[in-house]
């Protein structure tokens, strides 16, 4: 996976060193060699990554992490701290201000590319994600920006522990304490079958245990629907460099090196924990968004457009399958008498109990909308007309059988529907079959109504 990787470092042959190197894999490389140099080319050509020294004159690498995690336009840049530092102390700071990882000089080839491209990944998935919620509120959707879901965000959660060293699992459940609900696991070939049972927000690794090997387990909740998304962090013993990166490179998001330093144990935590929320935010969002994007929002049925979208699809399946598609077009009986007599208030009770009692009429593999107004519409795949008119005929005996109560002193109204049956034909448009349809419709209200009729295919 290629990516654009800014480089920053006051010192060029630096940052001339880790270019060739990056250039060699196929990156393409920025540089800068200031701060101030660094935030304004991130503004301009807004890379996938940025290394980034720590120790610069003027504005150090802390201040720069700080103040790109600060725009909401960069914000989701990953961000590698570049240092000749290796004390606990600057990692925590690091991660406090936002950075996403550290590399220690002189870098190693194999931690630098694995680590770019774990983080590269990562950002394609989130890009992706914000991506969809664009195009949601570009479509109009009443969504919550994705630059305001970060605010505040918890940074706890359900995270289970794997590992066999019962006085480990003790000084982690004591660094802790407080970020959330902690499971415990002793290790075993079925981890991570068993990891796939509860709803887990973190799962931590560790890659020394002596009776089960923590790269399979690693390696299969990635490979698992229920735990593909769930970020693992790892812990690996100091230089043991070549187990670290095979680790990145299957999809871990993140590791500790042993011994582990409290504080930047729980920074670490806490970040990925943090992440783990704002994508679960995001996907909420996109979902609530497609839910209110293609619903009505009286009655809770799917609306017209998503009805016409969705049976051009059916139409083409029913004449690969040699099947037919069968509609029902209804109507409300003088709905404008209810509306003027009663008011909207009580209309809008009745829209709602009458798509409450078609769904409880039709078949779960069939599809109901408001179509619009008064006029619903059932969809029914693979549904021959004599069933569909056996179906539309029960329906209209329960609305015109049992009054809807909904709430007057006068007591329950009586309602009736007027209902057209069509059934596709080979090679037709879905407007071509809901105009049918809605003839007999119009045939049915002329008829009387409180009518079916079936569309008369050879009038």
């Amino acid at each position: 996976m290629t990516a654009r990787v800014l480089v920053v470092d006051d010192v060029p042959p630096n940052v001339k060193l880790l270019e060739a190197k990056l250039t060699s894999e196929y990156f393409d490389v920025l540089t800068a060699f200031s701060g101030p140099e660094a935030l304004e080319v991130i503004s301009r050509e807004h890379p996938d990554i940025v290394l980034l020294d720590v120790m610069m004159p003027g504005m150090d690498g802390f201040e720069v992490c700080r103040r790109i995690k600060a725009d909401k336009v960069t914000a989701h840049i990953p961000v590698v701290m570049v240092t000749a530092l290796d004390q606990p102390s600057d990692r925590v700071a690091g991660l406090d201000a936002g950075a996403d990882d550290f590399l220690t000089k002189p870098v190693q080839d194999l931690a630098l590319f694995a680590r770019v491209r774990s983080l590269v990944r990562l950002k394609v998935m989130m890009d992706e994600l914000r991506n969809r919620e664009a195009t949601g509120v570009n479509m109009g959707w009443d969504n919550v920006p994705s630059t305001e879901l970060e605010i505040n965000l918890p940074a706890d959660g359900s995270i289970l522990i794997v590992d066999e060293q019962e006085r480990v699992m003790e000084r982690i459940a004591r660094a802790l304490d407080d970020v959330g609900e902690l499971t415990f696991m002793s290790g075993g070939d079925d981890v991570a079958e068993r990891a796939r049972e509860k709803n887990f927000d973190l799962i931590i690794v560790s890659l020394t245990m002596r009776n089960t090997d923590g790269l399979r387990v690693c390696s299969k909740l990635r490979s698992f629907e229920e735990t593909r998304h769930v970020p693992i962090l790892v812990m690996v013993d100091d230089g043991n460099t070549k187990l670290l990166v095979r680790a990145l490179e299957m999809g871990v998001n993140d590791y500790v090196v042993r011994p582990v330093d409290r504080m930047e144990f729980l920074a670490r935590v806490k970040t990925q924990l943090r992440r783990k929320r704002y994508a679960d935010k995001l996907w909420e969002n996109f979902h609530m968004s497609m839910q209110l994007a293609t619903t009505d929002a009286v009655t809770g049925l799917y609306n017209r457009h998503y009805l016409t979208s969705h049976m051009e699809t059916q139409i083409q399946s029913a004449d690969r399958k040699g099947k037919t598609l069968s509609v029902l077009m209804m109507d409300i009986d003088h709905f404008k008498r209810v509306n003027d007599t009663q008011g909207h208030a009580v209309g809008d009770r009745v829209l709602k109990e009458f798509a409450m009692r078609i769904g409880k009429n039709i078949r779960g593999v069939d599809l109901a909308a408001r179509y619009g107004g008064e006029e619903f519409v059932v969809m029914m795949p693979e549904t021959p007309v004599d069933w569909a008119l056996m179906i539309a005929e029960r329906l209209r005996e329960e609305i015109a059988d049992n009054p809807f109560d909904v709430g007057l002193k006068d007591g329950p109204l009586n309602i009736t529907v007027s209902i057209g049956v069509a059934a596709s034909q080979a090679d037709e448009t879905p407007s071509q079959l809901l105009e049918v349809a809605d003839k007999a419709l119009y045939a049915a209200k002329e008829g009387g109504r409180n009518k079916v009729v079936v569309a008369d295919r050879d009038g």
